[in-house]
């Protein structure tokens, strides 16, 4: 992403819904059941041995890369299991191919792990695409929270044991300490901020994944709250709280960068702006990486972390699991390495990726504690749960294509 941090950034693109529509509509109710089912994790790893696992995922993120190469797949290896990382350029190619091979009544199919979340997984979900009720056979959910609300539902949709999670992820805003020296602390603040100083404040356009959060963020704070708006998304819900939102965005373009001529197209771009001084405030749905990203001196030093006292939304990401994926045992295996405390540790180490644990640390071993609490702090982005703080979970993923669209309508081609 850029970096990147949760694959639905390309997954609520209009053409790739599109396309995933046109195939769910030939698809739903695959008929497609698992090769096998498994009583015990020692049988899942028995039938493991020897696979070669091809986990699709977003290849545009550097850091998660080297992360599945150089850690995660040793680590598979060590276990008797390879791991393959196919690289695709949207998250809805994986299923797209799932739901083909589906049609086609392929039961080998060729994705065995898909990084997941949001309309992916629910559409996934919908087509009976995934897998079911196998992540409580992984030993490594022990050190989850089972009541955690971020790894019980996915944009609304429940998980009900099709996808193990994986990492989590916190919107967040940031600023330039050298430009503004009384920040503000509120969303509300923020666009009253961006009024008082025009030019100095934009965001990435929707449908791009960082515009999209920000949007449902300025709805749930026109709305009054995030606990105003019901999380499935309804016809009605989104006429009662839609329209102040669009209005609001609409009325702030003329304060934006180029008066809202033109929108930064992604994260990176709003990142280039922050950087060369154009604007002082930027947002990100990966905080973590912010660490990286000023040491490496892609982001000025003058870099803070900007907590809301209502909360920013955050979420989970997940590795789904095919119903017909030729290597399951294979994949189960890799899913729960990839929740041992010791690859969650590294894996949020910024050198190497820079992602939020989804492990209750809790109820980890004094030694595993010690793994995170050896990590490095970072003088620039505070502890998860300060960052956390008062953070509320993602709307249904029904709502993300209906407000981009709405956004793209009123706000974007507005005269």
């Amino acid at each position: 992403m850029y970096p990147s941090f949760s694959p639905e950034r390309r997954r609520f693109l209009l053409p790739a819904a599109a396309a995933l529509a046109l195939v769910l509509t030939g698809c739903s109710g695959a008929s497609v059941e698992p090769a096998e089912n498994f009583g015990t994790f020692d049988e899942v790893l028995a039938a493991a041995a020897g696979q070669t696992v091809d986990l699709w995922m977003f290849g545009g993120d550097a850091k998660g890369n080297a992360y599945v190469d150089d850690v995660l797949a040793p680590a598979a290896q060590d276990q008797g299991v390879t791991l393959r990382r196919v690289p695709i350029a949207d998250t809805p190619d994986a299923l797209n191919r799932v739901l083909s091979e589906l049609q086609a009544g392929r039961s080998d199919g060729s994705v065995d792990l898909i990084w997941a979340n949001g309309s992916t997984f629910s559409t996934g979900k919908q087509a009976q695409a995934w897998q079911c009720g196998w992540t409580d056979l992984l030993p490594n959910m022990r050190y989850t929270d089972q009541d955690d609300p971020l790894l019980l539902n996915d944009f609304g949709t429940p998980v009900d044991g099709c996808e193990a999670p994986w990492h989590k992820a916190q919107f967040t805003f940031f600023y330039n300490s050298d430009a503004i020296t009384d920040p503000p602390t509120s969303l509300e603040g923020i666009l009253e901020w961006a009024r008082a100083n025009p030019g100095r404040f934009t965001y990435p356009g929707p449908p791009d994944f960082t515009g999209s959060v920000f949007l449902r963020e300025v709805m749930l704070s026109t709305a009054g709250g995030a606990d105003q708006v019901p999380l499935p998304y309804s016809d009605e819900a989104f006429s009662e709280y839609a329209p102040a939102a669009l209005q609001t965005l609409e009325e702030l373009e003329p304060s934006l960068w180029r008066e809202g001529a033109t929108y930064p197209r992604d994260e990176q771009a709003l990142n280039t702006l922050f950087a060369d001084g154009e604007v002082d405030i930027a947002m990100t749905y990966g905080p973590a990486t912010l660490t990286d990203l000023v040491g490496s001196g892609a982001l000025p030093p003058s870099t803070k972390v900007l907590t809301l006292e209502e909360g920013t939304v955050g979420n989970a990401s997940f590795l789904a699991l095919p119903v017909n994926a030729a290597d399951a045992a294979g994949a189960m295996v890799v899913a729960n390495i990839a929740l041992s405390p010791e690859q969650q540790a590294a894996k949020a180490d910024p050198g190497t990726w820079g992602q939020f644990t989804v492990l209750d640390t809790d109820l980890l071993t004094p030694t595993q504690q010690n793994l995170f609490a050896q990590l490095p702090e970072s003088p620039i982005v505070p502890d998860y749960e300060e960052l956390s703080r008062n953070a509320h979970g993602e709307l249904g993923s029904e709502w993300v294509p209906a407000l981009n669209e709405a956004w793209r309508q009123d706000v974007a081609s507005a005269p």
